[in-house]
């Protein structure tokens, strides 16, 4: 009897997506590849203002799969009000959308 441990492994779901998330708008760059490089994105804050972060420092890219969603996942550090902060930008490639989950 065979459990095929470690089949099927290349498109692993990673499940729900875990912690807060807000919709956003993201300008980004494909390259001819197809590699994304988020470059600014507009987020409404609390008391309904738009705010606009240009400071996006990307420290990894991954491909994941969110519910059986294909998605790119990156963990940046942006700059909000004079303010870092540690996020992850998810894009949903099949419904051209943004999301910003805070950790």
């Amino acid at each position: 009897m065979a459990f095929g441990i470690g089949t099927n492994t290349q498109r692993a779901d990673s499940g729900p997506v875990r912690g807060k998330q807000r919709e956003i708008a993201c300008q980004c760059w494909f390259t001819s590849k197809g590699r994304i490089t988020p470059l600014m994105l507009k987020i409404q804050d609390e008391d309904g203002e738009i705010r606009t972060v240009k400071q996006i420092q990307v420290h990894s890219q991954e491909e994941k799969m969110y519910a059986g969603v294909a998605s790119v996942e990156f963990d940046c550090t942006i700059t909000i009000l004079e303010q870092q902060i540690g996020v992850r930008l998810i894009y949903y490639k099949e419904e051209n959308r943004w999301v910003l989950v805070y950790r």
